[in-house]
């Protein structure tokens, strides 16, 4: 039998339903992976860094558009383009008029991931 695992996104543990657990999903070790579902001008979504873990991330859009704002500055998060934030930078995802559905990947330079439960 092939080790591949095929999910639907509906198939997909969430938070909230805005959150899913991509990762856990498909039972990846080797790196943290969501899809996050944000609606239409969202403006909860967490100012955060991961300057205590060290974790890197990265914004893959694939459906609709938002702002990242990160250290006073802005960048258009649409699908075709991708967007990695260094861990000390604090940073904020403002979803645009038809939301942002987009993959995150996270990672620790140097540092074997640990996935959790």
């Amino acid at each position: 039998m092939a080790d591949v695992t095929l999910k639907q996104f509906d198939e997909l543990e969430s938070h909230g339903g805005l959150f899913l657990y991509a990762r856990k999903g498909l039972g990846v070790t080797a790196w943290g992976m969501n899809v996050e579902r944000l609606p239409a001008n969202w403006d909860e979504y967490p100012d955060h860094d991961h300057t205590e873990d060290g974790q890197e991330e990265v914004y893959v859009p694939l459906e609709g558009s938002a702002t990242l704002e990160c250290a006073g500055e802005t960048w258009k998060l649409e699908p075709g383009t991708l967007a990695r934030v260094g861990p000390g930078e604090k940073r904020k995802v403002v979803p645009g008029d038809q939301g942002i559905t987009m993959l995150v990947i996270g990672g620790t330079p140097g540092k074997a991931y640990e996935p959790e439960s």
